[in-house]
């Protein structure tokens, strides 16, 4: 299992596209066993969800997200965990011990950079 966490400084961001790498988990019977971090390439509308799906990622975690990226991930059947906070190694911690739910914490504009959710 892949988990892709949007990072900065190590830290979880508020908003997915605008995230300065993904801490990407390799996972396996509920431990993560392997990490790397992968540059953001770029926010345009559609690319970064198809993106991860195409590095094999099962589950994005982030602090929020806009609609259009959300259904992207459910259409390639990737887990989608917003309103996550704090170390991003922490929530995939969390997320593998089943105990980080997504809030549902959606973004409805681009104007803003890092204030989804509040």
């Amino acid at each position: 299992m892949k988990i892709a966490v949007a990072s900065e400084k190590g830290m979880v961001t508020g908003h997915f596209g605008h995230c300065e790498n993904f801490m990407v988990f390799n996972a396996e019977d509920n431990k993560i066993v392997g990490t790397e971090s992968v540059p953001n390439p770029g926010h345009k509308p559609g690319f970064l969800p198809n993106y991860l799906n195409d590095m094999g990622v099962n589950v994005i975690i982030s602090g929020g997200m806009g609609g259009g990226a959300i259904d992207i991930f459910n259409q390639h059947n990737i887990e989608v965990i917003i309103g996550a906070a704090g170390p991003s190694e922490e929530a995939a911690k969390s997320y593998l011990a089943g105990e980080l739910k997504s809030t549902g914490s959606v973004c409805h504009e681009h104007s803003h950079h890092d204030e989804c959710g509040k």
